[in-house]
């Protein structure tokens, strides 16, 4: 429960992020709203990692940092397609693209790819530390205290 706890605080920070490009760019620009909402996905991913990381999943397992991140970026990138198919269905598909329509999709698409990321992160990217393993580290951090 407060894995799911933190998750969600991250989660709705990033929503915000996410949101807040999205407007903002697509209220400054002629970009396509599709691609407007790429960009605001993009910063609100890199947003979302640090959160994950520092905040969220802490107490995982912190090596291999590369494997983390490239695995991150890869389902993160599978929750871009999700979260933006939503809006370019609802855009290009339906013709929903006035303002309030476009961030109900949006709003929608990433509500279904967070389930996806969810599932993803937990399971792949910020895998728990086996238990011995665990044991091992409280000792050598309290060894150091």
């Amino acid at each position: 429960m407060r894995e799911v706890a933190k998750f969600g605080a991250v989660g709705a920070a990033g929503l915000l992020v996410n949101l807040l490009v999205f407007n903002l760019v697509r209220s400054l620009t002629d970009l396509q709203v599709v691609r407007t909402s790429v960009i605001a996905t993009v910063v609100a991913i890199a947003f979302n990692y640090v959160g994950f990381r520092y905040f969220t999943y802490r107490d995982r397992s912190k090596t291999g940092r590369t494997k983390e991140l490239t695995l991150f970026l890869l389902f993160s990138a599978v929750g871009l397609v999700i979260e933006n198919g939503v809006l370019y269905v609802a855009t290009y598909g339906f013709g929903w693209d006035s303002s309030l329509e476009s961030n109900v999709f949006k709003f929608l698409g990433i509500g279904i790819a967070t389930l996806f990321r969810f599932w993803s992160y937990r399971t792949w990217v910020f895998r728990a530390i086996p238990a011995a393993e665990a044991t091992d580290q409280e000792r050598v951090g309290a060894a150091r205290s």
